[in-house]
């Protein structure tokens, strides 16, 4: 996705030789404009999948997620990382550890909110390690339901969690997949494929 990719170019921030920061359009500050292209991309990509419900993780997931169910017409459920005090309902957890935050969650979505007999796209922001997809991918199976797919905006391809995921059997769609950071540049898998 040219669009993304050219934000990442202009706008993204590398940390190191694994941490880009992209909090001036898709985890702080969102860009409203790239977020429906986001979403369109991810509804075109699996229109064919017969998804009734999108799931994310709180909160970089949810406005790529709000999207895509806008264009798919379905509800989108986000998993709470930290249990409400009012969430009393019986809920699926499971737990889930953050690579850019160096942490391990206790992840939660009401049963109420995700029936079994669903057909669910797993959206994400960010895909590393593959935990918190791995992790909602419990969730739904935990359900009775089916992972139709995983959506994931920005893949970290140097990183386990693409291959993962293909492992697993899960359909993956990234939107702008990083092959490697160097000297302060992003370098996207697709290009190094064409030189």
């Amino acid at each position: 996705m040219e669009l993304l990719k050219e934000k990442i170019r202009r706008e993204g921030y590398v940390l190191g030789d694994s941490v880009l920061k992209v909090d001036s359009f898709l985890n702080h500050q969102i860009d409203p404009v790239l977020m429906m292209e986001i979403g369109e991309e991810f509804a075109r990509r699996f229109a064919d999948a017969g998804i009734t419900k999108i799931l994310t993780i709180e909160s970089s997931g949810i406005a790529a997620a709000l999207t895509a169910g806008l264009k798919l017409n379905v509800p989108v459920v986000f998993a709470r990382k930290k249990k409400s005090a009012i969430m009393n309902e019986e809920a699926y957890v499971t737990e889930v550890y953050s690579f850019t935050k160096q942490e391990t969650n206790h992840v939660t979505v009401l049963k109420k909110f995700m029936p079994a007999e669903e057909t669910v796209l797993i959206i994400d922001d960010f895909l590393a390690n593959g935990e918190a997809a791995l992790g909602l991918a419990r969730i739904v199976e935990q359900a009775g339901s089916s992972v139709a797919g995983v959506g994931i905006v920005i893949e970290k391809a140097f990183q386990e969690g693409g291959k993962k995921l293909l492992e697993k059997g899960y359909n993956v769609e990234s939107l702008a997949r990083i092959a490697s950071f160097s000297n302060g540049q992003v370098h996207f898998a697709e290009e190094l494929v064409k030189a």
